[in-house]
């Protein structure tokens, strides 16, 4: 899978929450794109019919509830236990070989079906909705249409050149700056995993309490140590990013994220925690 969408609209989708919720409602969509199938009770989907509708498998749909268990919970996801699942086995599942065998099941409302397609990646079938469902914020009134245009395209001008650059800088640091591009097109807070944001040395150091000039001196060597610590557990030296200089010009440096915290505290305790033990002691009581 791309880690830049050929189209960036998608990427704007399944990234904002708040445009989710706009068009959550239209689960008339669901059966535009493919013919759903429901559970006797005509209101409800089991995890495996979620996974056939959207042809992906049945993990691929539990994935997607742990990641996003809130939100689709709150458009109708329940997971039946006791004797509110024994009663509701005995009306829809109890033709089912296994129905004796079920000790939980989840169960996906329409909106939690179509809340599924907003978030699935690997899935066409999903796409496909999620194309129907930006066809109908299409049908917005013209000046909010033309405000989300203009913000779209920007967007997409910023994704095209992000896309250019797979392969050439890391592919952590590029998935992490096209969900910033999104959520910023969109007036938002990025949907980004804490961990992988960007990490910088100059921070690191400053955090531990060292003064602009010592950062100075000491940064280079500091990226140098922590790359070298990282290439002797990994085989590999990090990835890298394009950085903008103050001069205009723009440079390769290492994409730090915060999952690489520890071989900056290595990097630091071996070799600069003795040099500057007042920062040190500062940065202890941060």
């Amino acid at each position: 899978m791309p880690i830049i969408p050929d189209q960036p609209s998608e990427l704007i989708l399944t990234e904002s929450r708040t445009m989710r919720a706009q068009t959550i409602e239209r689960t008339d969509v669901l059966d535009k794109v493919k013919a759903l199938a429901l559970l006797p009770d005509g209101a409800h989907a089991t995890t495996e019919i979620v996974a056939g509708y959207y042809e992906v498998d049945a993990e691929v749909i539990k994935k997607t509830v742990q990641r996003h268990r809130e939100e689709l919970t709150e458009n109708g996801l329940r997971v039946l236990r006791g004797e509110e699942l024994s009663a509701f086995v005995g009306d829809n599942l109890s033709l089912s070989p296994n129905a004796r065998k079920i000790r939980n099941l989840s169960l996906f409302s329409r909106r939690a079906i179509l809340n599924v397609g907003q978030l699935l990646t690997e899935s066409d079938i999903a796409r496909q909705v999620r194309t129907y469902l930006l066809e109908v914020e299409e049908q917005a009134a013209p000046e909010v249409r033309s405000g989300a245009a203009d913000l779209v395209a920007l967007a997409e001008s910023r994704m095209r050149v992000l896309k250019a650059a797979a392969g050439i800088v890391d592919a952590a640091w590029l998935e992490t700056k096209a969900r910033l591009v999104a959520a910023r097109a969109l007036g938002e807070e990025p949907e980004v995993d804490p961990l992988d944001a960007p990490l910088y040395v100059p921070d690191f150091l400053k955090g531990k309490g060292l003064n602009r000039r010592d950062i100075e001196s000491v940064q280079s060597w500091f990226g140098r140590r922590a790359a070298s610590l990282y290439e002797a557990e990994h085989g590999e030296k990090p990835g890298k990013r394009q950085s903008d200089l103050p001069n205009g010009s723009v440079r390769e440096t290492y994409a730090w994220t915060q999952r690489h915290m520890p071989f900056f505290e290595e990097t630091w305790d071996r070799y600069y925690a003795a040099q500057f033990p007042t920062q040190l002691d500062l940065g202890g009581a941060a």
